[in-house]
């Protein structure tokens, strides 16, 4: 199969801190409505940062109670994305062959939350009380694996674990996986739940979190001067991709074709990004030539934009330096919080809805854009969404280990 092959988005899903689908995500999104707020719970009192974006809805409450007993929160959220995509693209109506059907889903953590909760009833109660079901609740391709059993999978279930980047790498598999003809349909996504106070203390002893306590709405700030750290936050999003001639034989809609994609690393910190962006911008220019597009072509960029001193201008040098100052830039982040290993996958349902409606989300907060020239340069929208024709989008992602994902999205 040529590498050339069209791949188009016909569903999407999405759990997050902003709503419980898609939808109510997106119109959330447009009507500035922030998903941060500050953590009540008695161990965050200590805490230097007490801000998290949490979901909007309790995953547990959607799933029959001996299925959410034994599903870690991260595969809860991932397998409710899942279904969610899955349904809106009729994959069940499909009548693909279930070995012709694949699953990506990236997590950066893991099931980190029945770890440690697994972990204190080992040393409250002993071994005999730890739950049968630990291992496949913690394990980092545990999503993934829920997934592939929820639509019936049977054509290879797969789990990058790169960071923030995973999800955003999963759809650069699934994208992968349909061009090679290793697939027919494939569901794709990101997962993360790890709101607990150990991720936190070790986050915050990074100094990578904001500590605004105090406005919580107000703490995400991406490209802002005053900016101080990300808020964590928890969900999911999925996007099914099959081949447009596929997609088009059974009458499916798409959202959007998935134009191209591209990976690189940084070679250079464990955890901080290359100040000028240089593998960040190798990413997005791979990309481009990967979707057969020059850099004027694209109208808009999904900024993964954490709101970290050193991130955020890193970011705004690579995609001055890959696309230029002409693109409509966002941070979504400063809304939703980071949700780490589901971000990409997150961020590029937005970025596809932007396409689809062509209007650009605004960056919230973002009062006094940083002195750096690359930000001063970037056309960043802010204060309101803004119309535009639009029809090829950028959404970047980036991880700790130095991992840069592109991806490149047109109108279908």
């Amino acid at each position: 199969m040529s590498t050339s092959t069209d791949v188009v988005v016909t569903g999407l899903g999405a759990v997050t801190p902003l709503g419980e689908d898609v939808e109510s995500t997106w119109g959330a999104l447009l009507a500035g409505r922030s998903g941060i707020s500050r953590i009540t719970d008695d161990w965050a009192k200590e805490f230097p940062a007490q801000l998290v974006a949490r979901l909007a809805t309790d995953p547990a409450d959607q799933l029959d109670r001996v299925r959410a007993r034994r599903l870690d929160r991260s595969q809860q959220v991932a397998v409710l994305a899942a279904e969610q995509a899955w349904k809106d693209a009729r994959g069940a109506d499909a009548g693909v062959d279930p070995l012709r059907i694949a699953v990506v889903v990236g997590t950066g953590i893991g099931g980190a939350l029945t770890l440690l909760g697994q972990d204190d009833v080992l040393e409250e109660k002993g071994p005999k009380r730890v739950s049968p079901f630990t291992i496949p609740m913690l394990m980092p391709n545990g999503p993934a694996a829920a997934v592939g059993l929820a639509v019936g999978a049977k054509g290879g279930v797969h789990a990058p674990v790169s960071a923030c980047a995973s999800g955003a790498e999963a759809i650069r598999w699934g994208l992968d996986l349909l061009r090679f003809d290793r697939a027919d349909i494939v569901l794709v996504g990101g997962t993360e739940a790890c709101i607990h106070p150990l991720p936190m203390a070790g986050f915050a002893a990074m100094r990578a979190m904001s500590t605004r306590n105090d406005e919580p709405e107000r703490a995400s700030r991406p490209f802002d001067k005053a900016r101080d750290g990300f808020v964590l936050g928890e969900g999911a999003a999925a996007l099914v991709l099959e081949r447009a001639d596929a997609a088009a034989a059974r009458g499916a809609r798409a959202y959007a074709r998935l134009a191209g994609a591209a990976a690189t690393a940084d070679g250079y910190d464990l955890v901080a990004p290359h100040p000028e962006g240089e593998g960040a911008a190798r990413a997005i220019s791979a990309a481009l030539r990967d979707a057969d597009l020059s850099p004027s072509d694209i109208g808009h960029v999904n900024a993964h934009a954490t709101s970290t001193p050193v991130g955020d201008t890193a970011e705004a040098g690579a995609i001055r330096s890959a696309i230029g100052e002409h693109a409509l830039v966002t941070a979504t982040k400063s809304l939703t919080g980071h949700l780490l290993g589901a971000a990409g996958a997150l961020e590029s349902v937005f970025t596809i809805l932007a396409l689809r409606d062509q209007i650009v989300p605004a960056t919230a907060n973002l009062d006094d854009p940083d002195d750096d020239a690359a930000v001063q340069a970037l056309d960043i929208v802010r204060r309101e969404p803004r119309k535009a024709t639009l029809h090829a989008a950028v959404n970047d992602s980036f991880g700790f280990g130095g991992h840069n994902l592109a991806l490149v999205f047109t109108t279908a």
